[in-house]
């Protein structure tokens, strides 16, 4: 268990610590000098049968509440300590606050120095207290009296945290992916870098490789330590030194993170549900400037409110968290937001989405996915993501990332939920009713498109995702029609999309011009024909071949470009990978027109109406000048059902 200390300057806080645990937490010079704590202090306390006991010991000087923030990430108990001859002061309130904030409901109110005051005195403070206790509603922190020169209550004290030690159930180890907060880092000379921390999430052993974020450097675990003693491995809920090969002290420090490669997301944009305290003068509104932290980290942020809104004293409210930065994070997280000169805490809340969309375009429908993100049980979210999303799907891969959530615990969840994956990288689910009601849809509108066009071949699979299911990215469109092609007995064919029952009625003219203009479209290869050239070497009149092969561009078999030029889909196939080849071979992983027009052998004209084509095909994409892959073209051309 983790007990992080809280309360004004000079309450006695560093000096119960080291009455309870023996260990001194003033460890810099200048603290020591002062007689003041100004950065972390940590010390252990290991009775029997109780698990070890870390105290965090946090500075109560206002001066120095971002490194009290850095302190309090990640406990489980806090020891709000009030000095009886002084009573409730400033720190006192904002730490409370902090803590209220942070979602620490297990604690315990200690006064301070009772040898020094009345008994009347005694009394009036502890009113004060518990008037305080309740304006926060913690009613649940008993108060507890302590003299630390007198020797009275700190063994009742120690026994209180014992009990409560015992008593810690941890929840975060099951299911979960390593995750580490860093407050300190050094170097020691003979081992290297040295990071100290608290561990979040499931548990770390000796020899695992791991990613420091937000940087990405790899790192491999080369010792643990515990309270000074090597140990193999750390768990959740338990703080730790990790000895880290890969990384020097420099390059990391409080405010990263180890963890899994998995959980390895820089982000810049979260969502939150953020709660403004009672006694700020006006409410916080839209695009303020606050200093945000989250874990040990500290950055600059801009609130953003929906429609440039505000959120009132003492109501809580979704807002999104815009950082000029950087940082790691993941739903859950408790954040705090301090103003701008960071000398007064404004409010607090919960990170919801970690990796919020930078346009959001149906503002009911993400209203409903953060009422989602904010169920603390991964199911009951995964349930209602679902049932937002019944025509699009949920990225399994965000959902998994934000709730940290490996792989076996998130198919155990599908299953319980009766979803199925209906597309991989990236994954997308569906509730399996909702596949089957969109199965039927695609059904019903191919039917509809074999009665109204009995001479086409099928459909497009571009027309059928408009007509079944138009807000559905494309990729997980072609997968889902792939998923249910056998059950609904549809055939797929390139591009086009038909039920298997569907026999095309184009007549026979159709399929002898085909045969007579495919071979000269076939030998032009990359140079393409207009209608009039095709009609030209065939001996037909233009229109005819025109209307036919328009057809075939209906169907997929044909693309064309702005020249009125056709080309065989194998020939946009080759060109897809000639784009490949461009990027895959360059440092930048881009090209410009000429290295395309070099490779096709086609005239800069044509080069470009080609690649406008494969732009809008989203094979590439236009960067300025150069042009990048947007998607894999075995996805854009399902190959993978060519067989090719």
């Amino acid at each position: 268990m983790i007990v992080a200390t809280a309360g004004h300057i000079d309450h006695g806080k560093s000096t119960l610590v080291k009455a309870l645990s023996g260990v001194e937490t003033d460890r810099l010079p200048e603290e020591k000098a002062r007689g003041i704590s100004i950065d972390l202090g940590f010390a252990y306390l290991a009775l029997p049968d109780t698990p070890v006991i870390g105290f965090v010991d946090v500075p109560g000087h206002e001066r120095f509440v971002r490194n009290m923030l850095a302190g309090v990430c990640g406990i489980d108990y806090v020891l709000l300590v009030i000095a009886v001859d002084d009573g409730v002061m400033p720190q006192t309130i904002e730490h409370l606050s902090i803590v209220q904030l942070l979602g620490i409901s297990a604690g315990v109110a200690v006064l301070t120095k009772t040898d020094r005051v009345s008994a009347e005195r005694l009394q009036e403070v502890r009113q004060q207290v518990r008037e305080l206790l309740q304006n926060a509603t913690l009613p649940a922190f008993e108060i507890v009296e302590c003299s630390v020169v007198a020797q009275q209550g700190v063994n009742a004290l120690r026994e209180r945290l014992a009990q409560a030690a015992r008593d810690t159930q941890r929840t975060e180890l099951e299911g979960r992916s390593f995750r580490f907060a860093i407050d300190r880092s050094f170097s020691i000379v003979g081992s290297g870098t040295v990071v100290t921390g608290t561990v979040f999430n499931h548990c770390v052993r000796v020899g695992e490789r791991l990613t420091l974020s937000p940087s990405g450097l790899g790192v491999r675990v080369r010792g643990i330590q515990q309270n000074g003693a090597a140990v193999t491995q750390a768990r959740a809920g338990e703080r730790c030194a990790l000895n880290l090969v890969g990384v020097s002290a420099q390059d990391c420090g409080r405010g990263d993170w180890v963890v899994a490669p998995s959980l390895h997301a820089p982000t810049s944009r979260v969502d939150v549900s953020l709660t403004v305290l009672s006694t700020e003068p006006h409410a916080l509104t839209h695009w303020t400037e606050v200093h945000l932290h989250v874990g040990t980290t500290e950055v600059i942020a801009r609130v953003a409110i929906d429609r440039g809104g505000s959120i009132q004293p003492g109501s809580t409210g979704y807002a999104r968290l815009v950082m000029n930065e950087p940082i790691a994070c993941l739903n859950g997280d408790r954040c705090i937001v301090r103003d701008q000169s960071a000398q007064r805490t404004l409010g607090g809340g919960i990170v919801l989405d970690p990796f919020a969309p930078a346009r959001v375009r149906d503002r009911a429908l993400r209203q409903a996915e953060l009422a989602a993100f904010a169920q603390s049980d991964p199911a009951i979210a995964l349930s209602a993501l679902l049932a937002c999303h019944v025509e699009t799907g949920v990225d399994l891969g965000h959902f998994a990332r934000s709730f940290n959530l490996t792989n076996s615990t998130l198919t155990t969840l599908l299953a319980s939920l009766k979803a199925i994956v209906i597309a991989r990288a990236p994954d997308y689910a569906l509730l399996k009713v909702s596949v089957e009601q969109l199965g039927a849809r695609i059904a019903t509108n191919l039917q509809r498109h074999h009665h109204a066009q009995p001479q086409a071949a099928g459909l497009s699979l571009t027309d059928l995702r408009k007509q079944s299911a138009p807000n559905m990215k494309v990729g997980v469109f072609v997968s889902l029609v792939r998923e249910i092609a056998t059950e609904q007995k549809i055939i797929l064919t390139g591009t086009i999309a038909a039920l298997a029952a569907h026999r095309s009625s184009a007549h026979a003219a159709d399929q002898l011009l085909w045969q007579k203009i495919q071979p000269t479209l076939t030998a032009m290869g990359p140079k393409g024909l207009t209608a009039a050239e095709l009609a030209q070497a065939a001996g037909l009149k233009t229109l005819v071949v025109n209307d036919m092969l328009h057809r075939k561009v209906k169907q997929g078999e044909l693309y064309r470009v702005s020249s009125e030029r056709f080309y065989l889909r194998a020939n946009f196939i080759h060109f897809a990978r000639l784009a490949r080849q461009l990027v895959l071979a360059s440092p930048t992983q881009t090209f410009i027109a000429a290295q395309f027009r070099d490779q096709a052998g086609v005239n800069r004209t044509l080069a470009i109406e080609i690649l406008e084509v494969l732009d809008r095909l989203g094979v590439t994409q236009r960067v300025g000048d150069a042009r990048k892959l947007l998607k894999p073209l075995e996805s854009v051309f399902d190959l993978a059902s060519d067989g090719r």
